[in-house]
């Protein structure tokens, strides 16, 4: 299962892309419009969403929360080092 990585200010964006129906529930409610829907597409055919602004992300994690498929989720790049 591959994880898509983007990197955001204090916070990474984790896309777990199999999941991803690209339905943009995350990207409408993404307070900080921090995300949108890329070109990139899954083996299913869906486009992926992707962190736009690297300096957005204020880790709220409103993007999981909606996300129907629990394809989003956010950590502190701190946690990670």
């Amino acid at each position: 299962m591959s994880k898509g990585k983007a990197k955001s200010g204090q916070n990474r964006v984790h896309v777990i892309a199999e999941r991803c129906k690209g339905c943009g529930f995350c990207v409408e409610f993404c307070p900080k419009h921090a995300l949108y829907q890329s070109t990139e597409t899954n083996s299913k055919g869906y486009y992926l969403i992707a962190a736009s602004n690297e300096n957005r992300c204020s880790g709220c994690g409103m993007c999981s929360m909606v996300c129907p498929e629990f394809a989003i989720f956010v950590d502190s790049a701190e946690e990670e080092d």
